[in-house]
């Protein structure tokens, strides 16, 4: 029986990238603070897990934690429920007893799950740092201006906005408001033919990989089917022909972790590994995918590997912390998993919520103390909401 081949693993230089992973310092351009009201524990403490387990304990039923699979094995052991951000907040919906809600994931989830769970319910996310970048990569003003573009050229009347769950609660309360739904990475493709009964056109938000590939892979619409707006440029860079032409509007952001995957990736992995199977997210650019043999969503990928033949080879293009989680879990069955690239691939923001900041926020919480609560706008919330419950209603 053969082993998981280890993951080529580079540790990371003493850089602010290295921090991030760490959980130390700041990223300005994706994160919201950095200051916990009160002590951290030192990640050196020999307790903390003993620690962890006391606090949890103590709160029994009252709290309820969430961990995404992107998290740190240190964490995903305190949780009770794994998934992507969706299944998460559905589950933590389903959980109305729970008094509070710790998500274990980064901030846009953690909206999520407090627009979905009654009034009742508190949210915490153990670090508000814990951003997203391809979120934070469309803002509300952004988006406003981009409609008044869309407005200008004509075409608002006929578009029809499709966001992904990846996106900030007033992103999602702007898609509600204007008719539109949200989808995850599992339903983007029913998602887009419902939008497209609707109207003309998409608007995609904020992933322009997600869009492009769901349309062009899954649907059978063209490249030139697809333009790209830039939030950055003067009308987003293009013109009203070019709007008026396409089919597709996709905002011009991305996933910094599935983005990094190149064609060089898939080649050369086939190259060291023969006949090794490629399977990667859909927010990978369109020519990794196309390269692919396989492409999913993250609950795909783990029923893909728990179905695979023992002997199989499989090179996955995803977060890094899940995939060493997959290759370790699957390696007494010889399933061979390797991480797509030769270098590390964290997403430094969900790795900012390790075991000393979910112990503080658990520690905090059984001493009647709420931390870092996430707490929507009432009428963002309800304009979200609609959005979400359209994406329920998908056929």
């Amino acid at each position: 029986m053969t082993t998981a081949q280890p993951l080529d693993f580079q540790a990371p230089s003493p850089s602010p990238l290295a921090l991030l992973l760490l959980g130390r310092e700041s990223d300005p351009r994706s994160e919201r603070g950095v200051e916990c009201p009160g002590d951290l524990p030192a990640p050196s403490d020999p307790d903390l897990v003993e620690r962890a387990r006391a606090a949890k304990a103590k709160l029994g039923d009252k709290v309820f934690v969430l961990g995404h699979h992107y998290q740190r094995d240190e964490v995903i052991e305190f949780a009770d429920v794994t998934g992507d951000s969706f299944k998460l907040a559905r589950d933590a919906a389903a959980r109305p007893d729970a008094e509070y809600i710790v998500f274990c994931g980064v901030h846009f989830m953690a909206e999520s799950a407090d627009i979905l769970t009654t009034s009742d319910q508190q949210v915490v996310l153990p670090d508000l740092a814990a951003g997203c970048s391809m979120a934070d990569m469309a803002t509300a003003e952004q988006v406003a201006e981009c409609w008044d573009v869309l407005t200008e050229a004509g075409i608002a009347d006929v578009t029809v906005p499709v966001s992904y769950m990846n996106s900030s609660a007033d992103i999602k309360a702007f898609t509600g408001k204007h008719g539109g739904t949200i989808c995850t990475s599992s339903n983007a493709e029913r998602a887009l033919n419902w939008a497209f009964e609707q109207g003309e056109k998409v608007l995609f938000l904020p992933d322009q990989h997600l869009g492009r590939n769901t349309a062009v892979r899954d649907m059978g619409m063209s490249l030139d089917d697809c333009v790209l707006y830039n939030p950055h440029k003067p009308n987003g860079g293009l013109t009203v022909e070019e709007l008026r032409a396409a089919k597709m509007i996709l905002w011009r952001g991305h996933c910094s972790v599935h983005g990094r995957f190149s064609l060089d990736s898939v080649n050369d992995v086939r190259e060291r590994i023969p006949g090794v199977n490629v399977l990667v997210h859909p927010e990978c650019r369109h020519e990794v995918v196309a390269a692919a043999d396989y492409v999913g969503s993250t609950e795909y990928i783990i029923k893909t590997l728990e179905a695979a033949p023992a002997g199989s080879k499989w090179a996955i293009g995803t977060e890094l912390n899940l995939v060493r989680r997959l290759a370790n879990r699957f390696a007494g069955e010889g399933k061979e998993i390797v991480f797509l690239d030769k270098t590390v691939c964290f997403c430094s923001t969900m790795n900012r919520i390790d075991l000393p900041h979910l112990v503080w926020a658990l520690e905090s919480l059984a001493a009647g103390k709420v931390v870092n609560r996430i707490e929507v706008d009432p009428e963002v919330a309800s304009f979200s909401k609609l959005a979400l419950e359209r994406m329920l209603a998908l056929p």
